[in-house]
């Protein structure tokens, strides 16, 4: 079997917007707005809250956008899905 050289470029053009070390782009690392302000609570009865983790879509906004921690963004999942259930928050978007 033959060895495949790491050095050969195979014909690809080189990423111009990439890092010299080929390491992935990162942004900010974003903190969890309830790790860092102990006073703000998760409350499924405060849909004005809620709305800032629910997308116009009506999807709840994930952990890498939202920078919640895993444990907040659990609860926030929950009391989303609370008051949905009690027609706080609507589950889709109307037309």
């Amino acid at each position: 079997m033959a060895m495949i050289d790491d050095d050969k470029d195979f014909g690809r053009t080189p990423d111009l917007n990439g890092d010299a070390l080929g390491r992935r782009r990162g942004g900010k690392k974003r903190v969890c707005k309830f790790c860092a302000d102990k006073a703000a609570v998760i409350d499924y009865k405060d849909p004005q809250a809620l709305k800032y983790f629910v997308s116009e879509r009506g999807k709840v906004v994930p952990r890498r956008i939202s920078g919640n921690c895993a444990l907040h963004q659990r609860k926030v999942t929950l009391a989303v899905k609370r008051a949905r259930n009690i027609a706080l928050l609507p589950f889709t978007v109307t037309n």
